[in-house]
């Protein structure tokens, strides 16, 4: 089951929750005391057109990336059978997990970061943020290869991709700033829009934390969760501040290719496409220098 094609039938929702929300600012009486970036026409046009471009053209990605997901699934010799409750709890709960391999990939290999960078591009937070999504950028299908191991272990290939749609359309909701903290219990083991507006921030401690999809305790176990406190700056660190849906959609990977054409060696070509977002050619070379000169003038030890 195709997760664009579920998006489009979950549409209608999403427009009437985006504009219960738009009229929630507009009637709020500000008192609130928490900064919030609130709304924005124009960045939600950007969002929405951003989206309805990949709706027309992210199917392309999927000539590859299915059929990761289906070869696996045709060459494994485990076949889970879908009439067992186990198996739909297992498919969701490793889809999850997954995600959360898949997500943190997206933040620390630049690769992948110069196609999930558009999502976090808006300086604004908002059910229309979720929305803001990334279209035909070269390589990324290659994050989804997480979900070729649960084909492998025998979990139908459709329910792979069920699942998968499950994980993405729980996370709509959540990219709000009009629901504040949930009940601990919630708070502690399902994501939540206070821990999604964490990973949204641009501004340290924030940074590159809260990978979850649905469940946060993949951030709690695997040392990446961080719990709302300070307020949080939404955007990129370096923001683009345009509302071009292409700009949005390429600036990244722009600036990427760029960045490999530049490089001097094939180590700094590496670097740029497999090494973290910000990664430089040149400072990891001026360290390796000064490493190297700390070397050779430190004093001998005398036996």
């Amino acid at each position: 089951m195709d997760p664009i094609r579920i998006g489009l039938y979950a549409m209608p929702a999403f427009f009437v929750l985006m504009a219960v929300e738009f009229l929630s600012y507009h009637f709020d009486k500000d008192d609130d005391p928490r900064p919030r970036a609130g709304v924005s026409w124009r960045d939600t046009g950007t969002n929405l057109s951003t989206y309805l471009l990949g709706f027309i053209l992210r199917p392309l990605d999927k000539f590859i990336a299915v059929p990761m997901v289906a070869i696996a699934a045709s060459v494994t010799p485990l076949h889970l059978s879908a009439s067992h409750w186990w198996v739909w709890v297992a498919a969701i709960v490793l889809a999850d997990l997954a995600y959360y391999l898949q997500h943190r990939m997206s933040h620390r290999i630049r690769l992948f970061w110069a196609a999930h960078n558009v999502h976090h591009s808006s300086q604004y937070f908002n059910l229309s943020t979720a929305l803001r999504l990334s279209w035909l950028i070269p390589g990324s299908f290659l994050s989804t290869i997480g979900f070729v191991g649960l084909a492998l272990i025998g979990i139908p290939a459709w329910m792979v991709f069920l699942s998968q749609a499950i994980v993405l359309l729980y996370q709509f909701p959540i990219h709000t700033e009009r629901v504040d903290r949930l009940p601990r219990v919630i708070e502690y083991v399902f994501n939540t829009p206070s821990h999604h507006r964490v990973h949204h921030g641009a501004n340290n401690p924030y940074l590159d934390k809260n990978y979850a999809g649905i469940f946060i305790l993949w951030d709690r176990m695997f040392g990446s969760f961080v719990e709302e406190g300070e307020p949080v700056r939404y955007g990129l660190t370096k923001n683009i501040d345009t509302h071009n849906p292409i700009k949005v959609n390429y600036h990244e990977f722009a600036a990427m290719v760029g960045d490999v054409w530049r490089a001097r060696t094939w180590r700094g070509r590496l670097g740029y496409l497999f090494g973290p977002p910000g990664w430089s050619e040149n400072a990891d070379t001026a360290t390796t220098v000064e490493r190297r000169r700390q070397e050779l003038t430190a004093p001998t030890a005398v036996g």
